[in-house]
């Protein structure tokens, strides 16, 4: 079986994604450390806030916030589907940074055997790869969204796959916030 591997890309271009990924990189941990305080703020601006929260908790490649926990919060104050929805998008347009690194070529991580297991899955069948990454909460997406980027999966296939995964896993989470706010105030009520 011959492998389809794209041409790697023009060194200019590899320099402009290396640029870029460190500059969201180290955005994304900056205002995870200068806003930690104000995330719960943010829940005045509704679902802008629901989708901001999600675009910084997974932009950040090595401080993660936890997005999942806002989206199950908001879940019981908004729409859960739309929450889901809105921060299931907002996160899978976080993970375009560590698409990013790996695009580059930039190593943030050790390539051992997790990394090359996740690796394999990629080339075999990468959008349910990263559909299943996605829609499962672990640890390991980010080596998933490297792995994508390094073996030059279709952009366009990592970010529907991510998405799916993210949005249906931030419903649930909404779901879960939502029912778990009524069921404590039906108690609180009697």
């Amino acid at each position: 079986m011959t492998e389809n591997r794209r041409p790697p890309p023009a060194p200019w271009r590899l320099r402009l994604v290396q640029a870029l990924t460190l500059v969201v990189v180290i955005g994304a941990s900056v205002a995870t450390i200068c806003f930690r305080d104000h995330i719960q703020k943010l829940a005045a601006y509704g679902y802008t806030a629901v989708f901001l929260v999600g675009l910084i908790s997974n932009a950040t490649v090595i401080l993660p916030i936890p997005g999942l926990a806002v989206s199950s919060l908001m879940g019981g104050v908004f729409n859960p589907w739309l929450v889901g929805l809105v921060g299931g998008i907002g996160q899978a347009l976080g993970e375009l940074s560590g698409y990013m690194v790996g695009y580059s070529g930039q190593t943030l991580v050790d390539r051992g055997p997790a990394y090359d297991r996740v690796s394999t899955w990629m080339r075999r069948h990468g959008v349910l790869t990263i559909f299943v990454l996605a829609l499962v909460p672990n640890p390991i997406f980010d080596l998933g969204g490297i792995a994508a980027g390094a073996v030059r999966f279709p952009l366009w296939k990592f970010l529907v796959s991510c998405a799916a995964g993210k949005v249906v896993k931030n419903i649930g989470f909404a779901l879960a916030g939502y029912y778990g706010l009524e069921t404590l105030l039906r108690l609180l009520q009697k």
